[in-house]
């Protein structure tokens, strides 16, 4: 329920960039171009604008998902995530903060906070590369 409820919150932004990109691409020569030759808007908006959509989208994607995981161990961390029973990040920090002669339980929550996050953001660099129109591999 938690998950659903920061998609449901979280996606705007993302709206926003989308559209942003989409009247971006509207005005480049390829388009103009395609339009001229009577390439329908469809195709136009699959073939030729998406894919640069794509690349800004998948840009700003790790930012939301690395919020979305913050902000559901924040609300686990605070007592208003998953019942306590449930093992979480969030409620591994609890029990750091509670247990404070126990140290490696805040450096385990904070090793798994650090390395979970940075993967995320370098994972989705490797899969914005990977759909970038614009860049060649040779």
């Amino acid at each position: 329920l938690l998950v659903f409820v920061t998609i449901l919150f979280g996606w705007p932004a993302l709206v926003g960039l989308v559209r942003a990109e989409f009247l971006r691409a509207r005005n480049f020569e390829y388009v103009r171009a395609a339009r001229a030759l009577g390439v329908s808007s469809t195709t136009i908006m699959f073939r030729h604008m998406l894919p640069n959509a794509m690349v800004a989208t998948l840009t700003f994607m790790p930012f939301i998902i690395t919020g979305a995981i913050a902000t559901l161990a924040s609300l686990d961390f605070l007592g208003f995530g998953l019942p306590s029973s449930a093992p979480s990040l969030g409620e591994l920090t609890r029990q750091a903060k509670q247990n404070l002669q126990a140290p490696w339980l805040g450096f385990t929550a904070f090793i798994t906070f650090s390395v979970l996050l940075s993967l995320l953001v370098f994972i989705f660099e490797g899969v914005r590369d990977a759909f970038d129109p614009r860049k060649t591999f040779s």
